[in-house]
């Protein structure tokens, strides 16, 4: 499947987004492709075409991923124990190798000085799930915020506070290449490097998240298990929520043991909408 990266994709974003409140007023239940599309004031065949343009598959198949049983079957289905995921292969599809991501970590010692001396280049940029906020260094992609739920400036200045003594250059420029690599047109087409900034506790839970296979969820305890701090779930869901870089670091893949679906740092329908977008992905 294709992801956008073209000016419309807000656009795209916010009629999903009035769908998936739609759907999910029905509590379950299937809406017709004509009384959705009449909701959106577009025609079946419009509303069909922009649905299936954006999500990969059509509004009746993306229904089924949409259900609140959706996240319990995943569980069910596709619940990763990342201590076994190497043994089993199943890493050898995760995020980590679909998109050819490398990573290193700031260290600690820089992680302590709050940023001072970085130079963190930002713009904004069109992403399947709405305005995205992508940040990064001269070493990699360092911070990716979504503002479709929160708003763009709490977007930036919640982004901005997590390394309060960087130097932030507005940078479109080189911004725009490293959201081709974000958001690919082609799975898996050139390579995302990563820079993550966070302290060694944090950057252990954001290494567990990336073994986390697209379309495969696991759970808070799971992670908090297979960084060796199995009583520290707490402190693991803290972590997962300060994920710098959101989709490319999976934090959306963690569920609560329940099948809940937990929280999400920029919004739940965010969320939803990426679990449902990967399970087209890989349908």
């Amino acid at each position: 499947m294709t992801t956008m990266t073209t000016p419309e994709d807000s656009y795209y974003y916010k009629l999903m987004r009035r769908a998936i409140d739609r759907i999910d007023a029905e509590d379950g239940r299937e809406l017709r492709l004509e009384d959705l599309a009449a909701e959106m004031n577009l025609s079946p065949a419009h509303f069909q075409r922009i649905f299936s343009r954006w999500a990969g598959v059509s509004p009746k198949r993306f229904q089924q991923w949409l259900t609140l049983e959706h996240a319990r079957r995943l569980l069910a289905e596709r619940h990763t124990t990342l201590e076994t995921a190497d043994a089993v292969g199943l890493s050898g599809s995760g995020r980590l190798h679909d998109l050819f991501l490398r990573w290193e970590a700031m260290s600690p010692g820089d992680y302590a000085r709050a940023g001072a001396g970085l130079t963190i280049r930002w713009a904004w940029v069109d992403s399947p799930f709405g305005p995205a906020l992508l940040m990064g260094t001269d070493r990699g992609i360092c911070g990716i915020g979504f503002a479709a739920e929160t708003g763009a400036d709490a977007t930036m200045a919640d982004m901005r506070a997590r390394w309060p003594k960087a130097t932030f250059v507005e940078d479109p420029a080189t911004i725009g290449p490293l959201a081709g690599q974000a958001f690919p047109k082609v799975a898996g087409a050139g390579k995302a490097p990563l820079f993550l900034i966070g302290a060694p506790f944090q950057i252990k839970v954001w290494e567990a998240l990336l073994q986390i296979p697209t379309g495969h969820v696991t759970t808070y305890s799971d992670i908090a298990q297979a960084i060796g701090h199995p009583q520290a779930v707490r402190a693991v869901g803290t972590a997962v929520g300060r994920n710098p870089v959101s989709w490319l670091i999976p934090c959306h893949r963690a569920l609560r043991k329940s099948g809940g679906l937990g929280g999400y740092h920029w919004g739940l329908p965010v969320k939803r909408a990426m679990l449902a977008w990967e399970a087209a992905e890989t349908a």
